[in-house]
């Protein structure tokens, strides 16, 4: 009979300080959580809270989805401060900021990082005829 083992859950390391990042799509908001240096600790998004289809680029499936992971990040790893980096033009960015602000989290700064074309893709030939 084969010996059994247990398995230790894996305990999270203890930072008081983090970068919460909020990617707001027009389909989708993730929330992810990362220690100073970028490494991820966790994440999560409309759709892993349960909301399906078109629901899941809504501002309350981002609220849900930034409360979910302000929860994880108080309960597992300590986080009391937390800087704030969002990207996109999803209508999920203010609320995940206001969730992650009352559930506990001081937000130190808020920085919007989204990628701005400089000039572009290349336009389509002209239309002849």
């Amino acid at each position: 009979m084969p010996k059994k083992t247990s398995v230790k859950k894996k305990k999270g390391k203890k930072i008081s300080h983090g970068v919460i990042r909020i990617h707001a799509t027009f389909n989708n908001t993730i929330v992810t959580l990362t220690d100073p240096e970028g490494n991820v600790l966790c994440w999560t998004s409309g759709g892993a809270v349960g909301f399906k289809g078109t629901k899941k680029g809504t501002p309350f499936a981002a609220q849900q989805a930034a409360e979910m992971l302000a929860r994880r990040a108080v309960d597992n790893f300590g986080i009391k401060t937390a800087e704030v980096l969002t990207k996109g033009p999803g209508s999920g960015r203010d609320p995940a900021i206001r969730t992650l602000q009352s559930a506990g989290i001081r937000v130190v700064s808020i920085e919007d990082i989204t990628p701005v074309p400089h000039n572009g893709c290349r336009p389509r030939k002209q239309k002849r005829g």
